[in-house]
């Protein structure tokens, strides 16, 4: 078992530290956070082991989860890794795009893997089709989420539109051409609605809009490519699978055809992937540890966390290019 230590027992932190506590590969030592006040809080409570100096816990483990405000990451990463630790690090990777390049450096200089929460990668909706999602050329995502105070210190793009962010980054093949992107702020001081364009070298258009400021909560992505329509559902862990083939010469009675003006004919039909139900926080917590007993590519590696923050920050950038 992997020895690991959380850093950070806030909302979040609170959640690494029981999926950690009941996981078979992973040994839970115990937890740092600078607030004492809620650390004992949540070392009585939950009876966690808190460690008052942070150095005192990464000399105890293996790895270090690193569950801390974002603008925390990099001092924590760093501190972590030249100690020889493993990391786990919440999205996103780092506040800078610096920062998350440094990270990369480390982690070869001191042979450790480190691997960002990127967790929609790990939603059974979005395992279900992933394969199936083939040069899409059109993408259309919608990331709208209740009015929380928490998380508003950063702009909606870092919030929550890195999560399509990188799930459109791990299956278009091709880099970014063009970013053009709104932002407006509403009741923050960074913008709370964001809609962004980004146009790939191959051709895929990918048109994003994230809100927290909305009256009901969705997560959903389309993804248009030849001959297929996939949704993906990330919150109610849903699929739908729409693809069309050339008709045959004699259809069934009960045959969806379409003809189009040049009177090409074709069989629509609709598959069901298998969604196994999962707690996907567990899950990337699970597969880190996979990757380290193995000496395998993390599935989140930090080269792709930091390219998920390299095109969010694009998207900050051309909200600024337009005032």
């Amino acid at each position: 078992m992997l020895k690991v230590g959380v850093l950070g027992a806030g909302h979040l932190g609170k959640i690494h530290l029981r999926l950690l506590n009941q996981s078979a590969k992973y040994e839970l030592i115990g937890f740092y956070d600078p607030d004492e006040i809620n650390a004992k809080k949540v070392a009585d409570e939950f009876g966690y082991s808190y460690y008052e100096n942070i150095n005192t816990l990464i000399e105890a483990v293996d790895v270090v989860d690193i569950v801390t405000p974002t603008l925390s990451h990099y001092d924590c990463a760093k501190k972590v890794m030249k100690s020889g630790k493993h990391i786990f690090i919440e999205k996103p990777i780092t506040n800078t795009l610096q920062e998350a390049e440094e990270l990369i450096e480390l982690e070869s200089k001191h042979n450790v893997k480190g691997q960002v929460g990127h967790v929609e990668r790990f939603n059974p909706a979005f395992i279900a089709v992933k394969e199936k999602i083939e040069n899409p050329m059109f993408i259309e995502t919608h990331r709208l989420a209740e009015f929380n105070p928490r998380g508003t210190d950063v702009p909606v793009v870092l919030d929550l539109m890195i999560h399509d962010i990188d799930a459109i980054l791990s299956v278009v093949e091709s880099d970014v051409r063009q970013i053009n992107a709104s932002g407006v702020s509403v009741i923050s001081n960074s913008p709370d609605i964001a809609n962004a364009r980004i146009e790939f070298k191959n051709g895929c258009v990918a048109n994003l809009t994230a809100s927290r400021i909305s009256l009901k909560n969705m997560r959903k992505s389309r993804f248009f490519q030849k001959d297929a329509y996939i949704s993906v559902d990330f919150l109610e862990k849903k699929v739908e699978v729409v693809k069309m083939k050339d008709a045959p010469e004699s259809p069934g009675d009960f045959d969806m055809i379409l003809q189009n003006a040049e009177g090409i004919k074709k069989q629509i039909y609709f598959e069901n992937p298998d969604i196994e139900s999962n707690n996907a926080i567990f899950e990337e917590l699970e597969t880190f540890a996979d990757a380290i007993n193995n000496g395998t590519e993390p599935i989140v590696s930090l080269t792709q966390g930091t390219a998920a923050l390299r095109v969010a920050l694009q998207v900050i950038q051309a909200f600024d290019n337009k005032n």
